[in-house]
């Protein structure tokens, strides 16, 4: 199993700054109430409004925020969103997988579209660059739960295909199929995990040049701050100096 961790580079985070924390509680409500729409309402018996909690949970989303986000779901006034994935192609040849939730397709389309014209990319059809990329599950942990053999051990024990152990905590990898098994395992012996959820893990990365790199880095926040984009990936590989120097 690989011994480091290449997550920092393959999703770009959001709530770095107070000033987004409104924003992230929205994206974070229109998952909870989707996926509560979807299945059931009870978080133990939707896997998917399990993993949405978690992570409202893990922002210090407040306890009424996600109940009023799964009783507008119970209501049935909430929007219409539609789950859409949108792909394309950043400075550089780098690869960007978009998921959105809206209740406008051309609306978020066309603003997709317009963010990659001005960063020097392009956006492409849906398939065009996910084949790069693997869908797999993903839990983690903080890194006081356990020491990192005590995981490992733990991980491959509960079935996971690679765990990776730095002072941001630990990182697990599981199939698509086995994630529900993985972190239920896992969290009746460490506890909650912090999240758990589906990834798009690039199979290989570019490491770009910190010119290319901070057009690109540019672009994945434009992208996160559109109110219908949930989720960003890429797989670009950017340097230490120019992460530093972004924040990101």
């Amino acid at each position: 199993m690989a011994g480091h961790s290449q997550f920092k580079n393959i999703m770009h985070r959001k709530g770095k700054q107070d000033a987004m924390r409104s924003k992230m509680f929205s994206k974070l409500a229109r998952e909870i109430t989707v996926s509560a729409k979807m299945g059931m309402p009870d978080p133990n018996m939707n896997p998917r409004l399990r993993a949405a909690i978690q992570a409202a949970r893990a922002e210090n989303m407040p306890k009424d925020n996600i109940e009023r986000a799964i009783k507008k779901a119970l209501g049935g006034d909430s929007e219409n969103y539609e789950e859409i994935r949108y792909e394309g192609y950043a400075p550089g040849g780098v690869a960007v997988v978009i998921e959105a939730l809206t209740d406008n397709r051309n609306r978020t389309a066309s603003e997709v579209r317009s963010y990659f014209t001005k960063a020097g990319g392009a956006l492409a059809e849906t398939g065009a660059v996910s084949f790069m990329f693997d869908r797999v599950g993903v839990v983690e942990f903080d890194i006081k739960v356990a020491g990192e053999d005590q995981m490992m051990e733990a991980a491959i024990e509960a079935g996971a295909d690679d765990v990776s152990s730095s002072e941001h905590g630990h990182e697990i990898v599981t199939a698509m199929e086995s994630l529900r098994d993985v972190a239920k395992a896992l969290e009746d012996k460490f506890g909650e995990p912090r999240k758990a959820g589906l990834v798009w893990r690039p199979q290989n990365m570019i490491a770009v040049d910190d010119e290319a790199g901070e057009r690109i880095m540019k672009l994945l926040d434009t992208l996160e701050e559109n109110d219908d984009v949930q989720r960003v990936f890429s797989n670009a590989e950017f340097s230490d100096a120019l992460i530093a120097k972004l924040g990101g």
